[in-house]
């Protein structure tokens, strides 16, 4: 059987990728990659990533301002947002959410932002791709506002790492899990842990490219390919065939992002 696979984060605009895009998306596509989404974290990189998936057709563009860069948004970028939130190439909104890692903008502000990116996502009845580090209880807080006024969430919780408790909350919210090399690595038990009781129907899985490439790539530049380490563990830890789960996560992809699964 043929492996397809959906790589719903990675960031291709990235200076790492400028040298060689088109041998990373053929080694992309040899690994069974049929759909790669390019993310944008402010107006610079959301503008690459629509350029990206107007020009190759295996790419998608998700198109937002990432809370440690809310700090510096001037006017003209929200517009940018705004004007290509309803193109046909760009299936999400975001990365945004919430970062008390960085510390690189007010907690305050980064919420402003992330209800602006919220009610975007809902105007254009679009998918919202949501970035949390050491922020499970805001992000969860806001969220159960979302929920609570408007229904269940559309939406991914992107590259996955927090307990259980906050996996719980976010799918009984409507949400997306989304899984990235750090599933792989070995110390990250309880991780591996949560993953394995996540339903094989919320499922998703990415690379973060160029970022925290799986085992046994670590340390290397991430590209999408390496996808199927991820994929490969999350079979494992979910008892299926790696097809299985390959199968099932690239139609979850396919029906978040509103599109239709090839034959």
């Amino acid at each position: 059987m043929t492996i397809h696979l959906y790589d719903t984060h990675a960031h291709l605009d990235d200076e790492r990728f400028h040298t060689d895009l088109e041998a990373v998306l053929d080694r992309a596509r040899c690994a069974g990659v049929v759909a790669i989404n390019t993310i944008g974290i402010d107006r610079a990189t959301s503008q690459a990533a629509v350029a990206l998936a107007q020009r190759y057709d295996a790419l998608r563009a998700v198109v937002g301002i990432q809370p440690n860069h809310v700090a510096e948004v001037q006017a003209q970028d929200w517009d940018t947002i705004l004007a290509f939130a309803g193109l046909p190439q760009v299936v999400a909104i975001g990365e945004t959410g919430l970062d008390r890692y960085w510390d690189r903008a007010p907690i305050a502000l980064q919420e402003e932002w992330f209800d602006r990116h919220l009610e975007l996502a809902r105007q254009w009845n679009k998918p919202v791709i949501i970035h949390c580090r050491e922020a499970e209880a805001d992000v969860v807080r806001m969220l159960r506002n979302q929920y609570d006024r408007f229904g269940p969430l559309r939406g991914v919780m992107h590259s996955f790492s927090g307990d259980a408790t906050t996996a719980e909350a976010c799918l009984a919210m409507g949400l997306y899990l989304s899984f990235a090399g750090m599933l792989t690595y070995k110390k990250n038990h309880d991780l591996r842990a949560v993953a394995q009781r996540v339903p094989l129907d919320r499922l998703l899985i990415e690379s973060d490219s160029p970022y925290l490439a799986p085992e046994p790539q670590r340390g290397k530049r991430n590209e999408p390919s390496y996808v199927a380490h991820t994929a490969n563990v999350l079979a494992t830890l979910q008892g299926v065939p790696l097809e299985t789960l390959a199968q099932q996560t690239t139609a979850n992809a396919y029906s978040l992002f509103g599109e239709t699964k090839p034959a």
